[in-house]
């Protein structure tokens, strides 16, 4: 049986991503793992429940790393208390590389402890749902991190792991239509950084995933709630 570990935010990428892991490339045994790092709200932790339950995963382990939004709270908007989400339109072009919702080596972090569990298990594939946004984007979701990071992973003298992002050059239109493929539902996942009882509209999440329902022609079953 062939397993492999897959990074479950709850929102739209890691859904898909799940599914994707299962259906498409026949990963039959699935270790999820969801992080509470210290953002503002965990309003995508619910719909990761749902999306591991959906999936049958083998096991969903939540890991609570509060520890760490308290050290980079200031850092980020994320996980900064005072500062606010900005809109995209709001962003200075010069921050479209790396806008003020980056939290700092987040993917490293959570990648180094998915590698670890892959490792213990003798599990090969860690799974993450980076993803080249189209308006805006951060280091740690580059082929160049991806490239790097598995080149420090296969200094392992054992067990090597290999993680792997299969939407990274893919649009969020092409990532959602994977989706609709697979008849994820969209309904438990969540993409808004605000974390308010309805999706902003306007933040960098909230414009990307508007953008690839419309492009699809797609109802999204979120905007209306």
């Amino acid at each position: 049986m062939t397993s492999a570990v897959v990074l479950l935010s709850g929102g739209l990428d890691s859904a898909t991503l799940l599914h994707y892991v299962k259906a498409r490339l026949g990963f039959q045994s699935i270790q999820a793992l969801t992080f509470l790092y210290g953002q503002k709200h965990a309003r995508e932790t619910a719909c990761a429940r749902a999306q591991a339950q959906a999936a049958g995963v083998a096991a969903h382990h939540e890991i609570n790393l509060s520890f760490f939004g308290r050290l980079v709270a200031e850092a980020s908007a994320l996980t900064g208390r005072a500062a606010p989400v900005p809109a995209l339109a709001a962003l200075k072009p010069q921050d479209l590389d790396q806008p003020p919702t980056y939290v700092p080596n987040r993917n490293m972090l959570f990648l180094s402890i998915a590698a670890a569990l892959a490792e213990a298990r003798g599990i090969e594939n860690v799974f993450y749902g980076a993803q080249t946004q189209d308006r805006y984007g951060y280091w740690d979701c580059t082929a160049e991190f991806l490239e790097r990071l598995n080149a420090v992973l296969a200094l392992n003298r054992r067990k090597k792991v290999v993680v792997q992002a299969p939407f990274l050059l893919m649009s969020k239109r092409e990532v959602l239509k994977i989706g609709l493929e697979l008849g994820v539902n969209y309904t438990q996942t969540w993409s808004c950084y605000r974390g308010e009882d309805t999706a902003c509209g306007v933040c960098p999440a909230c414009i990307e995933r508007a953008a690839a329902f419309a492009a699809l022609q797609t109802p999204d079953p979120l905007a209306a709630t």
